[in-house]
């Protein structure tokens, strides 16, 4: 499944900050081997002139057209600092360029720390972020809903969305009760705030079951046995009922506008939503992350 706004929001702010780590790799690079290297220095300081003329001719230009007056500053600012270099030999201006490159990543990371949380760090953080939520995961046991009619699961949409869901255990009492509750509660908040009935696709997941969808390829799991939270009853695939059917692609417009409620809803109640993966991305997924349970974090259905 191809996921929309969200995953197009998240992959842009991915790309800045990759862009910046280069750019901040690249810049320290340069001043430490600077700083290091002796040998490096001339041709460093040759390419640096060369920059500096060429810029200093149209900067110039701006500088008469303007007047003279900026330019006779820019003169004091220089007499300035040679007179600083002469009063101050051991003092290179390299040296604090280097400093403020390396200060200049922390530094941002302590101005930027409440700008965006990246999850995945700590899975045992409560992503409860509605009070009333909160509340009501805490004092109301919710009833999973009656069990549907087994040909509702091998229409052709659903085994083309989902192989092998004829199969499927859709058994609540498998699952885990923190993330049952949790779930019963996003499919209640579905139904009475978005007006979308949900059905689980699939609960819990045998090793073997996890090895079989594995074997159908990376465009179903990318993840094998025991490597799931479908293994220990932490995660679930699920989707839309409308007119008594089972809608699940997104290519329906209704369905697309359910998967964003559902990922906003998932995340309230404290779930991870597949929707928000970096690689298989699975809009009708949501799992509880446990830390020590699988053996390696891994965003994969």
């Amino acid at each position: 499944m191809q996921t929309h706004t969200l995953w197009d929001a998240r992959r842009r702010k991915i790309h800045l900050v990759i862009i910046f780590v280069v750019v901040y790799v690249v810049a320290v690079t340069l001043g430490l081997a600077f700083l290091c290297f002796p040998f490096m220095r001339e041709p460093m300081q040759v390419f640096g002139q060369r920059m500096a003329d060429r810029i200093r001719v149209p900067a110039s230009g701006m500088f008469r057209q303007g007047g003279g007056r900026l330019q006779r500053s820019v003169g004091a600012l220089r007499n300035a600092a040679r007179d600083a270099r002469v009063a101050m030999p051991s003092f290179s201006p390299w040296w604090l360029l280097s400093l403020l490159l390396l200060l200049l990543a922390p530094a941002l990371a302590v101005v930027l720390r409440h700008w965006h949380a990246y999850d995945g760090f700590d899975h045992t953080y409560s992503r409860d972020k509605n009070a009333r939520i909160a509340e009501l995961l805490q004092g109301e046991q919710l009833v999973p809903p009656p069990r549907l009619p087994p040909d509702l699961f091998t229409t052709r949409e659903v085994e083309q969305a989902h192989p092998l869901a004829d199969s499927a255990s859709r058994q609540w009492e498998l699952l885990d009760a923190d993330f049952r509750q949790r779930l019963l509660m996003a499919f209640k908040l579905m139904r009475e705030q978005h007006g979308y009935e949900m059905v689980l696709l699939e609960g819990y997941r045998s090793p073997e079951r996890q090895a079989q969808l594995a074997s159908l390829g990376p465009a179903v799991t990318h993840a094998g046995a025991g490597q799931s939270y479908h293994q220990y009853g932490l995660a679930a695939d699920c989707a839309f009922m409308r007119d008594g059917r089972i809608v699940i692609s997104e290519r329906d417009a209704w369905a697309a506008r359910g998967y964003e409620h559902f990922g906003a809803v998932a995340e309230a109640v404290g779930l991870s939503w597949g929707g928000a993966w970096r690689t298989l991305v699975d809009l009708g997924h949501v799992e509880l992350p446990r830390t020590g349970v699988l053996p390696r974090r891994s965003a994969s259905a």
